[in-house]
């Protein structure tokens, strides 16, 4: 057998095992997350509050109930939000001399309005994300700590 010679036992880098799984286009959950769309198909809604997903989609049936989003949105929009506020406090300061005061109350409501507005749809993304890349029980099997498991498992009391 040649070094480069395929057969349908080996699995080479970059191959996937046809065991029946979907493909999961990332850009395309991302997408229909921060759309407050369900990642899997795009037509259920993804939060029924304002933070708050719901626990399954009411079109495909995906739970949802496992997801952890955790500190990753707000990261991402204080992240955002301050490149934005502070860019745009840096262009304002070179064009018009205002003072602390007149700054502060332009720029702190634009803060909040721009956080308020991103939060959700950066959460969804991240929930979208985490669909695609089958992470936190997105997979076929649940998520295991299966080292720290194998290694209580040879404990001698």
């Amino acid at each position: 057998m040649q070094a480069n010679e395929t057969n349908g036992g080996t699995l080479h880098f970059g191959d996937t095992a046809s065991n029946g799984t979907t493909e999961r286009p990332v850009a395309r959950a991302i997408k229909r997350g921060m759309l407050n769309r369900c990642p899997a198909c795009g037509t259920g809604r993804l939060f029924k509050s304002f933070l708050k997903p719901v626990e399954n989609c009411a079109a495909c049936g995906e739970d949802y109930t496992h997801q952890r989003a955790d500190d990753l949105p707000p990261y991402l929009v204080i992240t955002i939000v301050g490149h934005i506020v502070l860019g745009g406090y840096m262009a304002t300061d070179l064009v018009w001399p205002l003072t602390t005061w007149q700054h502060l109350a332009i720029w702190a409501p634009i803060t909040i309005i721009l956080s308020l507005i991103m939060l959700q749809p950066v959460k969804g993304g991240t929930i979208g994300l985490q669909w695609a890349v089958r992470m936190h029980g997105f997979g076929e099997k649940p998520d295991a700590d299966e080292d720290a498991a194998a290694a209580y498992q040879d404990k001698t009391a």
